[in-house]
């Protein structure tokens, strides 16, 4: 897909790899809208970037209807959504609340999935589409005290697979990225992005995998791709 006059929305765009995402994807000329929970910072960041903004809790339906009222509004259709926004904690068995599962699925995966339903109708219209879902190396083997983020992701994973089978024949790509760790304010209580490390992903490796994939021809896709630190020891 050439990605010049590409019509995106990008959900937690306002930092770490979703910024770093707009900002890549914009570099190739594409027309990007992103979204966050903190207006002052979703306007701050998307003025820097060059792009849209819209303060929009995904987690939500009057999230999702604001969200793609933006988009109505500032891109006038959608090539690609890429479900970016989500969050983890992470405590052991023994103290997990059933407060903790419902507040992590439902941006991780209540979120995604009403923001991939509402991208629907302007895919079918156009006769094609792209999803990505941003996952994680959890979503592939779980961890001590990683009951909800980790089953919040494979639940991620499952919904993946059953839209890719279902939206093949309406040519709809659904890809799934899998970043292992990465240094940004994920998990961070303060949101403070932190300090690169030279030998750890950066959000612009992410980036750089997300806009590879999307740069495929239209014939084919990249169903799944994990992306790990070569020597992050």
């Amino acid at each position: 897909m050439d990605l010049k006059d590409k019509k995106i929305i990008i959900t937690g765009g306002s930092s770490g790899i979703g910024k770093a995402t707009a900002e890549m994807l914009i570099n190739h000329g594409a027309k990007v809208l992103i979204t966050g929970r903190d207006e002052n910072k979703v306007n701050r960041v998307a003025l820097q970037i060059g792009c849209f903004g819209v303060s929009a809790d995904v987690s939500n339906q009057e999230g999702i209807s604001k969200m793609y009222d933006a988009v109505d509004q500032h891109l006038g259709g959608l090539d690609v959504l890429i479900n970016n926004a989500g969050f983890g904690i992470f405590p052991s068995l023994s103290d997990v609340t059933f407060e903790d599962f419902e507040k992590v699925f439902a941006t991780n995966v209540f979120g995604a999935a009403l923001a991939a339903k509402n991208a629907l109708p302007y895919f079918k219209k156009a006769g094609k589409g792209n999803i990505i879902n941003i996952s994680s190396s959890a979503g592939r083997k779980g961890f001590a005290r990683g009951s909800v983020y980790a089953g919040s992701k494979f639940a991620l994973s499952g919904m993946t697979e059953s839209w890719r089978d279902e939206l093949r024949k309406e040519n709809i790509r659904v890809i799934q990225i899998n970043p292992s760790e990465v240094t940004t304010a994920f998990n961070q209580e303060d949101r403070v992005e932190r300090k690169e490390v030279d030998n750890k992903l950066r959000s612009e490796e992410i980036a750089h995998s997300i806009v590879s994939a999307l740069s495929m021809d239209d014939r084919g896709f990249i169903t799944e791709l994990s992306v790990w630190a070569t020597n992050p020891f």
